[in-house]
């Protein structure tokens, strides 16, 4: 048996080595830190930290018409977080969250130990305080340095804010999947509802997420997200956050999302260039990331007017042309030639929303003598012979074949389950259309052709067409300043000049008229009489005074129009008419504001003489005779 002066001599020796060793670790712990918390963000920078938020477009009457953002997030307060999704985050992520100081000594001992073991890969130990200082401050390196400066800062968090306050802002940083940050637009993207409202299921979802947002996601891997929310629940279970029977209800239940079909813009084409011109004046950065508010010149009740125009316009150019159907040029498209499942086709139409009187593409699965069966995404669609009595084909079998990608047009009519539309064609013709204030210069509507899902090219402002007889106001402008008159007359009669002999539209001739009726029936041979008179380099000029920037050779036929002119050029040129003789330059932008409600930027319009008021207004007989 061991004597007593022997025994308290080994614990005396062994309580000093314990001093020791906890001594040493908590001087190299306090050295660690001192050394990774050199350059280190100031805490009290987080006092005015303001989260990457979007940036919203407004039209002129203030109604939001679409958004810019990398990072989808909602900013809310502390009580927008429903109660049970706050306990669920705490059940799995942080449980001592309420308690402690910012670390978990021995987690992240333990953690560290298992880095200088396994030679840089590092555990997970951080607490919720340690995850919002990772994500707002520092790079996702698993490494002890990184988990070290990640406690030094959890530690400076937690003595300058209140856990309410930490909470808060862990809520509407952390990433959750699928471009959404924060619980409230993950809420609302995945369950179309606000965070104060989940429900304990919807709730553990959401928390079982920023452990690893892909892996975990209920759209890409249902079944790995259903087995880490039922453990979100069990966490919650046993904290006695929720009863056992709770638990067991929950566990039991589906999924349950709820996933919003994104609407489709209303003016896609006029957003991605108030896109572009705002990066060019406040870097991309900015303008997705800082919140601002952009006061728009479009009228969303114009735009939706201008977006019907288009479309019923190419609906009634398709018609008076003829069903192509399965031959010649913009033929129907066959799924099934193609080697594709009717079940595994998407058309790119089908990622937004669809509501009556839309035209949409929509694949043929069944056809009948008498019905044609389609499906737009999950929704059925079914045309009936009156749907296609414009193509001269009395039979649907006849017409199309499963397979076929279709183009119809949305009837709010219901037959059963399947939406009623009518048959349309998509044979690849376009159409654009701009509208514009002439005294401000506000781009009052844009469209940049048939579909954007399917092309983002925009016609109103990138392609150059042959502008016709919309090139003649600038014939006769020049030959007004030149000394004509709208009394004055011309004869409209065979000419020639030099090789080049042409012929009015209508293959007639009408002999002396005068200009301004001349100009009002668009006849083509007064109009290259006055081009030769004035001489078309003078034509040229004031062409280009109006505002058009393309190279336009010095050849007579530019007088009737062939010659190519963006149509957003045409539409600011003919401002100069009703302006008495002054060019608004077209704005898409009234005012741009941060999220605090500074001015960054307030829009003037752009003027510029280009003709002296007297010709302008003569040029007005002549345009409204």
């Amino acid at each position: 048996m061991v004597p007593v002066h022997r025994r308290r001599k080994l614990v005396g020796r062994f309580a000093l080595a314990v001093l020791l060793t906890l001594a040493i670790v908590t001087g190299s712990l306090a050295g660690l830190t001192l050394v990774y918390s050199v350059d280190l963000p100031q805490i009290n920078d987080l006092e005015h930290y303001r989260p990457s938020t979007t940036t919203d477009l407004y039209d002129r009457k203030g109604r939001i018409i679409g958004s810019f953002a990398l990072e989808r997030r909602e900013v809310v307060g502390y009580d927008d977080f429903a109660p049970i999704l706050r306990q669920a985050v705490i059940s799995i992520e942080d449980k001592s969250f309420e308690s402690h100081w910012g670390i978990n000594v021995f987690r992240v001992a333990g953690a560290v130990w298992y880095d200088l073991r396994n030679h840089g890969r590092a555990q997970g130990a951080s607490t919720l305080t340690m995850q919002l200082a990772r994500n707002l401050f520092l790079s996702s390196e698993r490494t002890a340095g990184r988990k070290l400066q990640e406690a030094y800062l959890a530690i400076q968090i937690e003595r300058s804010f209140t856990k309410e306050q930490i909470f808060t802002l862990y809520g509407n940083q952390i990433y959750l999947g699928h471009g959404m940050y924060g619980f409230e637009a993950a809420s609302q993207f995945y369950f179309s509802k606000h965070a104060r409202d989940l429900t304990l299921t919807e709730a553990a979802l959401l928390a079982g997420l920023p452990k690893a947002p892909v892996s975990f996601s209920p759209l890409l891997n249902p079944e790995k997200a259903l087995r880490r929310r039922n453990l979100v629940l069990t966490e919650m279970e046993d904290d006695k956050a929720i009863t056992h029977a709770q638990a067991e209800q929950a566990r039991k239940a589906p999924l349950g999302l709820h996933t919003a079909q994104p609407e489709m813009s209303a003016a896609p084409w006029f957003e991605e260039e108030v896109r572009q011109e705002l990066e060019k004046r406040f870097g991309a950065e900015e303008v997705h990331e800082a919140g601002l508010r952009v006061e728009t010149t479009l009228d969303l009740d114009l735009q939706q007017t201008a977006n019907s125009a288009v479309a019923d316009g190419l609906a009634t150019y398709e018609h008076r042309h003829g069903w192509v159907g399965h031959d010649g040029p913009g033929k129907l498209e066959n799924v099934l030639a193609a080697g594709i499942a009717l079940d595994d086709y998407k058309h790119p139409d089908w990622i937004m929303k669809t509501h009556p009187g839309d035209y949409v593409h929509a694949l043929v699965t069944r056809t009948m003598p008498l019905e044609i069966h389609a499906r737009i995404g999950a929704d059925q669609v079914l045309l009936l012979p009156e749907d296609w009595t414009w193509t001269g084909q009395r039979y649907a079998d006849a017409l199309v074949k499963p397979g076929d990608v279709i183009y119809v047009h949305l009837s709010s009519a219901m037959e059963g389950k399947a939406r009623r539309a009518t048959l349309e064609q998509d044979s690849g013709a376009e159409a654009s259309l701009m509208a514009m204030d002439n005294t401000t210069g506000d781009v009052l509507a844009m469209v940049g052709g048939r579909d954007y899902a399917l092309s983002q090219f925009n016609r109103a402002t990138q392609s150059e067409r042959q502008t016709g007889s919309s090139f003649k106001p600038y014939v006769y402008t020049a030959a007004v300043e030149d000394g004509a008159k709208p009394g004055d007359t011309i004869v409209d009669g065979p000419v020639s000049f030099g090789s080049y002999t042409p012929h009015n539209y209508e293959n007639d001739y009408k002999g002396t008229m005068t200009l301004v009726n001349a100009f009002a029936e668009s006849r083509n041979i007064p109009a290259l009489k006055l081009a030769a008179r004035v001489g078309i380099h003078k034509v040229i000029d004031m062409t280009h005074r109006f505002g058009v920037t393309s190279n336009i050779p010095a050849y007579l036929p530019i007088a009737i129009g062939a010659v190519e002119i963006t149509l957003q050029e045409q539409v600011a040129s003919y401002s100069v008419f009703p302006n008495d003789g002054l060019r608004v330059a077209p704005r898409l932008i009234r005012k741009v504001s941060n999220a605090d409600g500074i001015t960054l930027w307030d829009d003037n319009p752009e003027v510029k003489e280009v003709i002296d008021q007297q010709t302008a207004r003569t040029m007005m007989i002549f345009l409204q005779a």
